[in-house]
């Protein structure tokens, strides 16, 4: 007795990622070392700068830098149209993510402050120069590579919609750091005592006082407890495509027990619901950030906004339950939450 060839529908998806991104994989390599040092240097050097150790700025950079040119490595690896423009923004976003955390990481050493310094030594003009020209060098790379891929299909539906709404999240949130440049001046001293002018900084407080930045940290992420920290808003969107991939990875991890979970339109729809979530999350932190409310201590307004967000976000995939309930694919069928969409996957440009 001979078996029938399986239906399109129904073959195995294969998995067409080719080779990550070099530069971007060498880049997280690089800033994944530096993570581990700066945690070591935590440990041996006591300076501090706002009371936190002079080395923990150049930790979360690291770390941050690390998770995300780990994911555009990733994603760059797959097949797509306009993949040499995308190779080469790749190869622009690690080369300025090294000169920025570099400089980071030279400041630490030095015991005085990278952002907003407005010291007029050599080291520190030179370095906020390639601040002003690698941070916009970061977002336009950025935006360019989303901007190319926000159309096409390079994976399957779950994950590609994950991609796509994640990068387009991901543009908002660096967008988001320009805004710190409007919270005013500080005066604070270095490592060393040393009186320095810091010409922003991360905190908005009522009345804009002296200092803002490193009063009444939070443990561990030191953000503020006295106002609104702006760092919240621009590290949530920063590593919301890293949420929505991995909701896409265990959504095809559970299909196989979930029967509405089998449909790939299904797990499509529920990304699109979570990115739709997400965004309002991001939106309602912005808020908060903005009228100088410290994250731990949300108002009635913001607790009734989160409270939206998170009726709109259950009645969405509520609907998808509705829509997408009734035909689900046999229990037998193949998922794959990083394999192509059947006949939707792009040649590569050369």
């Amino acid at each position: 007795m001979t078996t029938a060839p399986l239906a399109p529908a129904a073959r195995p998806a294969t998995v067409t990622a080719r080779r990550p991104h070099r530069p971007l994989l060498v880049t997280t390599a690089g800033m994944a070392v530096l993570a581990v040092f700066s945690l070591c240097a935590m440990l041996f050097d006591d300076r501090m700068l706002l009371h936190e150790s002079v080395w923990l700025k150049a930790f979360k950079f690291a770390f941050a830098f690390a998770l995300y040119t780990a994911t555009l490595s990733w994603l760059l690896s797959f097949p797509h149209r306009g993949q040499r423009l995308t190779w080469w923004m790749g190869t622009v976003f690690a080369a300025t993510s090294v000169v920025d955390v570099g400089f980071i990481t030279v400041q630490a050493a030095r015991g005085t402050f990278s952002h907003f310094n407005d010291e007029s030594d050599a080291v520190n003009v030179i370095g906020q120069q390639l601040f002003q020209s690698g941070v916009p060098g970061l977002f336009l790379a950025n935006l360019v590579i989303a901007l190319v891929l926000s159309w096409q299909h390079v994976t399957d539906r779950p994950t590609t919609r994950a991609i796509h709404y994640g990068l387009g999240i991901a543009v908002v949130g660096m967008a988001l750091g320009y805004l710190m440049g409007f919270s005013g001046e500080q005066k604070v001293t270095d490592a060393y005592g040393k009186p320095v002018t810091l010409v922003a900084g991360h905190t908005i407080v009522e009345g804009r006082p002296q200092l803002r930045d490193g009063v009444g940290g939070m443990p561990i992420t030191h953000w503020s407890t006295i106002g609104g920290d702006m760092r919240i808003p621009h590290f949530v969107g920063l590593h919301g495509i890293q949420v929505l991939i991995l909701a896409a990875f265990l959504l095809a991890r559970f299909a196989p027990r979930v029967p509405l979970l089998r449909d790939e339109r299904a797990r499509a729809d529920l990304i699109r619901v979570l990115a739709l979530g997400y965004a309002g999350l991001l939106g309602v932190l912005l808020w908060q950030a903005l009228r100088a409310q410290p994250l731990i201590r949300p108002d009635a307004a913001t607790l009734g906004a989160l409270g939206v967000v998170a009726a709109v976000t259950v009645a969405g995939a509520v609907l998808v339950r509705v829509v997408r309930g009734g035909a689900t694919p046999p229990a037998s069928a193949e998922i794959s939450a990083v394999a192509p969409h059947p006949g939707s996957a792009s040649p590569m440009s050369r």
